[in-house]
């Protein structure tokens, strides 16, 4: 199987956005949107990564997050515009949310995400008790085990949590794959980073001991907009971690473009 990891879109939509939508955390991070990232990921170059992505001989694209700014479903739909142009199709082309697409409280409530990227979020099972994530796509040898990372938190955090729950269904996920390349797709790293204090996976030590114990074959995440390679111990041998850049990041520095 060949596929194509990408991330943190960070599509921009203001269409029909109301100003009441701004009364809670979106308000700063509208301002940093002006005075930093307004122009620094234009939608033009979502649609010419799709438009590419068709032309590549792929199975399968993963996406690991961050498809809005706002969590704002204008910028969902915008973004969900452009996956809907690979013709891959929502079951060959797997997506979960950042923090960014779960920004504020009322698009967690509200389910936002799930609602427009529903088909792409989606696992081959109904999951049991209702829980959304994580899902599992098996794709001949290949099983990606698809967990949120994504939750609300106050300015200027943007870090991410599992959760007891999601980390034992991971767990169960990734021994009942045993067998398949199996792909964990999450969007915080799961080793520390720059800025640790403020963007971190939580309970990541708790997820790097699951993976110690039951293993897998490939950690892809983002959230930090540059490409990294790391490493974890596994039961039969070291577990590749990759992260990559942002997908439509106009940076005049090849390492941030």
């Amino acid at each position: 199987m060949r596929f194509a990891h990408i991330s943190d879109l960070h599509a921009l939509d203001l269409e029909g956005v109301s100003l009441w939508s701004f009364f809670n955390k979106r308000f700063a991070g509208y301002v940093n949107l002006l005075r930093k990232r307004r122009k620094a990921h234009p939608v033009q170059l979502l649609d010419a990564l799709c438009a590419d992505l068709n032309l590549q001989p792929l199975d399968h694209v993963v996406v690991t997050g961050d498809l809005s700014n706002l969590s704002l479903p204008s910028e969902l739909v915008r973004a969900r515009r452009s996956l809907d142009a690979l013709r891959l199709g929502p079951r060959d082309v797997t997506v979960i949310p950042g923090n960014h697409d779960v920004y504020v409280r009322e698009a967690q409530k509200r389910r936002h995400f799930e609602s427009v990227l529903g088909p792409y979020s989606e696992g081959d099972q109904v999951p049991a008790g209702g829980a959304r994530f994580p899902f599992v796509r098996v794709r001949g040898d290949v099983a990606f085990i698809a967990c949120s990372t994504a939750r609300p938190s106050p300015p200027p955090l943007a870090d991410g949590r599992l959760g007891a729950a999601q980390l034992a269904a991971i767990e169960e996920a990734l021994a009942a794959q045993r067998g398949r390349f199996r792909v964990l797709l999450i969007h915080h790293p799961v080793l520390p980073q720059r800025l640790d204090l403020l963007r971190a996976l939580r309970d990541r030590d708790s997820l790097r001991e699951i993976l110690a114990r039951v293993g897998c074959e490939l950690v892809l995440h983002g959230h930090e907009h540059r490409d990294l390679r790391a490493e974890l111990a596994g039961p039969d041998g070291p577990i590749p971690v990759i992260g990559v850049g942002s997908g439509t990041y106009d940076d005049p520095r090849p390492e941030r473009r």
